[in-house]
Parts: C-alpha cells; structure tokens; sequence
C-alpha cells in the first residue's frame, strides 16, 4: 500500500502520524508553513485524550512540560466562588488532565513523529490545495510559499489536518461559507506569575454579557523565583470580528476594561493582564456539522472536519480522538474508502454534538446561570442560588457529551 498523505503537522496530523505507524502504516506529512514552530497559547488535554498520548508513550514527555490539573474552579466577577471540582487522576480518572502551551504539545509531538517515522518523511513549506482520486490511490497538488507549483504527490489516501480553512475542506464543500461567529471575541496571551490557588486550576470567572476569563498555567517553575507561565482568556460579546487567526497580535488596551475592578484575594486581575508577554486576538467561530467528512479516499480530520468554538477545553482532545479512530479503521479494514467511511461513522454525529453544546452549554455555562439567577450581583452564599448537585450535573452533562465522564472512559 502506498503511504497515507497526511496534510497538516498540527497536534491531529502529528498524532495520526504516530497512530498509524503504531499499526504498521506508513505515512508522509505535507505541512504549508516552512518551518514547524512552537506557537499558540494554552490548551487543555482531557483524560480521554491523554489516555490516547499515554498508549504512544508520550506521556513522561508530556509532564516534563505541562501542568497536572488538579482542580476546575468557577467565581463570579467579584471574586465569589460558585463551584469547584477536581480535575484527571486527583478526580480518580486513570489518566491525568495537562495544561500546556500548544506549541510544547506540538513539538512534543513532532520530535516523536521524526524518531519513529523519520523526520525526511515529514516536509515543510507544501501547501496543500486540490486532491484528485483514481482507483488505486490518490493524488494531491501543492504549492510552495510563492505559490509556485510543487511535485504532485501520490498516496493511497489523503487526510485534511490542515484547519478550519482546509483547502479540502473548501473542494469538498465550495458553497459552505464562512465560519460561523459566535458574537463573542476573544483576546488570548500569557503571563509570568506566583502560583496562585493551588498552583494547578483551571480557573472560569465573571460572564460574557460584562467580561468572563479563563486563566491556567502551563509551564511551571519557569525562573529562579518560582513563576510559573500562566495562560488567559478574555472573552467579550463584541458585534465584529475579524478572520480566525491563530497568531494576529490583539492590543491590551481592548481587553483590560472590562477586568479593571477584578482585584480578587488570589489575583489581582489587571495587574495580571498588564504584565501579559504577548496578546493574540482571536475570534469565536466555528461551522455548522457537516453531512460527510469522507470522500472517497480523502477524509477531514480535527478542525478540518469539526472545527468548534474553543470552550470546554476540547477542541485539541477530539482531533487526537479522530487519530486513534482512524488509525484503527485503517489498520482494520483493507479497502481504505471503506475505512474512512467507518472512520467517519464512528466520529462524525459524536463531535456535531460537541460542536453545538459548545454553542449553548458549555462547562461555562455554570457561570451564566449564576449570572441569570443573581442578576449580576454578588451572593450571601451560593446555596442561596443553586445547588451543589444542579452544579455538580451541568459539568457531568458535558463530559458525557464530550465523551470523557469517569465510567466510559473506565469501560473503554
């Protein structure tokens, strides 16, 4: 069989990568940027996606450079605690939850990839943009950086890794449109700071309608004094957006009003942003479910195939999730159209629902709640206005959605 072409070296293309060659399948990575750097911000890596990293040994890796969450907690916008939570093994999950930079996730990845499947099989500055399909394998069609044509490259099949604007995507689904903007900017960065709270939470405050910020570290003990890099989003309802961009600089000056008053006694919120080392803008977006992913001997994968709003920590989690699926149909299934399609059949319908609870109930929407039933105003007692176990059942909601509650991961 002629290597599978994978098009992307993401987190899902690099991870497809080390799946398939664990079932003996080789592969070659076409990615369009001319060099593989560690960019980007924060992202969480849930149990179930863990797990999947910990079963290609990448786990002792990954500590190395991450944080073990230990804990989920909620406040309002004046510092009251609404709800908190254990997070991985310290919530008895036999895989721990990681905070990390995307781009240590990403060369964590990378360096695995070039060991086992050899760094000459994974190219750089090959922008993928057609893919023809014959009866024995597939043809795909590149440019380099000025869009110049390269070599076409030959495959038994062709996998879109390559995001929400995948140009196979675009082939496959011309009159789609735009992604879809959720009304809610977001302003991305990090910080050097003092551990605060435990020094591994996962912290959701305030709302959407007044400002609502996530706020992780990722990196530990990064300089003598014991700071760690600290992770944030601001998130603000904003009517206009510009186009997704992983890495446009956003200016301080648009995220800091809103947070002017946050002088919680764990963190001193303006304090906070203003000693930010980069600002990255970035708009809520993501598209409608699509009907089929698979086409034949080509297939879209992770954002490609399911790009989301990036709440509830996921996003990341469900392209590792594609990778494992697809590795195991193609190491299955001999005929590689049908194999993409149970690829498809195994993973599609689950991720359209995580894409639209991502639109309505996130694991946020705790904070909106709480914002609906005290109108914006600080509580004596949060008991006052609702219960531990109405708390307790929005989180579990989801992570039965998203596929991560205790007991299907311990059936799995």
């Amino acid at each position: 069989m002629d290597a599978v072409i994978i098009i992307g070296a993401g987190i899902g293309g690099l991870t497809l990568a080390l799946t398939l060659h664990r079932a003996g399948i080789a592969s070659r990575i076409y990615e369009a940027a001319p060099e593989i750097r560690p960019i980007g911000v924060g992202i969480n890596v849930l149990p179930h996606a863990t797990k999947e990293l910990s079963e290609l040994g990448l786990e002792p890796a990954l500590a190395k450079v991450a944080v073990e969450t230990k804990e989920a907690t909620f406040f309002n916008r004046f510092g009251q605690l609404i709800y908190a939570e254990p997070l991985g093994r310290y919530a008895g999950y036999g895989h721990p939850q990681f905070s990390i930079h995307r781009g240590d996730l990403q060369m964590v990845l990378l360096e695995a990839a070039r060991e086992r499947i050899g760094a000459d099989r994974i190219l750089t500055g090959w922008k993928c943009v057609a893919v023809e399909q014959g009866a024995e394998g597939v043809t795909v069609h590149f440019r380099d950086a000025s869009d110049a044509p390269l070599p076409s490259q030959r495959g038994s099949c062709a996998i879109a890794c390559d995001g929400i604007h995948s140009a196979l995507r675009k082939q496959f689904f011309p009159d789609e449109g735009p992604p879809r903007y959720s009304g809610v900017n977001m302003w991305r960065g990090t910080t050097r700071w003092k551990p605060f709270l435990s020094g591994a939470n996962m912290v959701r405050a305030g709302w959407l309608a007044t400002g609502k910020m996530v706020i992780y570290p990722i990196r530990n003990a990064i300089d003598a004094e014991g700071r760690q890099l600290v992770n944030w989003v601001a998130e603000i309802e904003t009517p206009n957006h510009r186009q997704r961009d992983w890495n446009r600089p956003g200016e301080l000056d648009d995220v800091l009003p809103p947070f002017a008053d946050w002088h919680f006694d764990w963190l001193d919120v303006p304090a906070f942003l203003n000693a930010a080392d980069m600002v990255l803008e970035f708009p809520m977006v993501d598209q409608d479910p699509l009907p089929r992913w698979s086409h034949g001997r080509a297939t879209l994968l992770g954002d490609a195939a399911h790009p989301m709003v990036p709440r509830g920590s996921n996003g990341a989690g469900q392209a590792i999730l594609d990778a494992r699926a697809l590795a195991d149909c193609l190491g299955s299934i001999a005929d590689p159209v049908a194999a993409l399609k149970a690829y498809e059949d195994r993973r599609r319908e689950a991720t359209a629902k995580i894409v639209l609870t991502n639109r309505v109930k996130p694991p946020d929407a705790i904070l909106g709640e709480v914002f609906r039933r005290t109108g914006d105003k600080p509580f004596r007692t949060i008991d006052d206005v609702i219960s531990r176990d109405e708390l307790a059942a929005m989180s579990e909601g989801y992570k039965q959605v998203a596929g991560y509650d205790r007991e299907r991961l311990r059936a799995g």
